[in-house]
């Protein structure tokens, strides 16, 4: 049990409502009483995010080019979805066909995880795909240019130690993978 108090919302508004970027600013009164007029949230949608395991024991990973940090980079097949409208499953099922072209067998919610919930809205839902396999093309966005790359189980970490897999939320999807797939005897 805890003595920490949650802030109070006093007001809230969007200052940026746009399809691809929402941000709210909100007008907090803190449990000190103190007040703060300028906290600003990212409202953002929630993340399914796929650890997708091949009957070969490889994991399927995808790398594309993310502007944020300008760099191309390694991670674990993920999209975002509107929790009011689909199910964490369903799009994670949708996003590991559409970046990959892969189906899973079985599909395992592990957990949820937040994002950044100092500003941002969104949860990170984190699934174990089993048994994936090839069953059609790429079904790419506009933005998405993926290269598909099949990664063996026993040189997933290694390749997080050296730095080449560096998205956190991949990284937190693999260690709890591959608990996942240890305490299951699937590896």
């Amino acid at each position: 049990m805890t003595n920490l108090k949650k802030w109070k919302l006093l007001q809230s508004r969007l200052v940026i409502n746009n399809k691809w970027c929402q941000v709210r600013q909100d007008e907090v009164e803190l449990p000190n009483g103190k007040i703060i007029d300028d906290f600003f949230i990212n409202v953002r949608p929630d993340i399914a995010l796929i650890f997708p395991l091949t009957t070969q024991q490889e994991i399927v990973f995808v790398r594309q080019y993310r502007h944020g940090v300008k760099e191309v980079l390694l991670e674990l097949p993920a999209g975002a979805f509107n929790p009011q409208v689909e199910i964490p499953e369903v799009a994670a099922s949708r996003e590991l066909t559409e970046e990959t072209g892969y189906v899973a067998e079985k599909l395992i919610k592990l957990t949820t995880l937040y994002d950044n919930p100092v500003k941002d809205t969104n949860s990170i839902h984190l699934f174990v795909a089993e048994n994936v396999i090839k069953s059609q093309q790429q079904e790419l966005d506009i933005t998405e240019e993926i290269e598909v790359v099949l990664i063996p189980v026993d040189e997933v970490i290694k390749r997080v130690l050296i730095g080449e897999i560096s998205v956190s939320g991949t990284i937190a999807a693999i260690f709890l993978g591959l608990e996942y797939l240890h305490k299951s005897n699937f590896i």
